[in-house]
């Protein structure tokens, strides 16, 4: 081919669409390595499944709506196991005292006592031993919201009092929170 013809229009145009050809092979081979990095991350996150990344996508969205399902269920479950538990509780002691005392004022070493036992709701008995030299007496009072059903001692007034001024575990966890 002369030198002439690269320069007239027909030549011109042959190199133009030459250059073209080069800038748009040099394009696809920039897109087959992207390509390439795009279905290597896929692979990644899809697995050596063939399907492509909306039906992935939904999956997952199904998945996901059916775990929150799960765990809210757990969750509601727990808070009901949990209520029952805190009802159960309500009855076991929470609230203790022990008061020693000389019944008799006779110098033996305060060997009475009147113990306070209540609930939650502040319920249960106060039990009192009264020791003397040859004897020894125990009485039970039951207590309903802090209150005697009986006539209560001052030493047994006093256990209730106690047992009711003393920080519980749940004061504890509270103040600490």
């Amino acid at each position: 081919m002369p030198a002439a013809a690269l320069t007239d229009t027909q030549g011109i145009v042959a190199l133009a669409a030459a250059a073209v050809a080069v800038l748009a092979l040099i394009g696809c081979a920039v897109l087959a390595l992207r390509l390439r990095a795009l279905r290597a991350a896929q692979r990644v996150v899809l697995g050596e499944e063939q399907r492509d990344l909306v039906a992935h996508a939904a999956d997952l969205q199904q998945d996901f709506t059916a775990l929150h399902d799960y765990v809210g269920d757990a969750a509601q479950r727990l808070d009901e196991r949990l209520a029952a538990v805190e009802l159960a509780l309500q009855g076991t002691i929470a609230h203790r005292s022990l008061v020693r005392y000389d019944a008799y004022n006779e110098l033996s070493g305060r060997q009475s006592m009147s113990i306070a036992l209540l609930d939650g709701t502040r319920s249960g008995i106060v039990l009192s031993c009264i020791h003397h030299r040859d004897q020894a007496r125990v009485y039970a009072k039951q207590i309903h919201a802090g209150a005697g059903e009986l006539e209560l001692s001052p030493e047994e007034a006093e256990a209730i009092r106690l047992a009711l001024a003393a920080p519980t575990v749940d004061d504890a966890s509270r103040l600490s929170a």
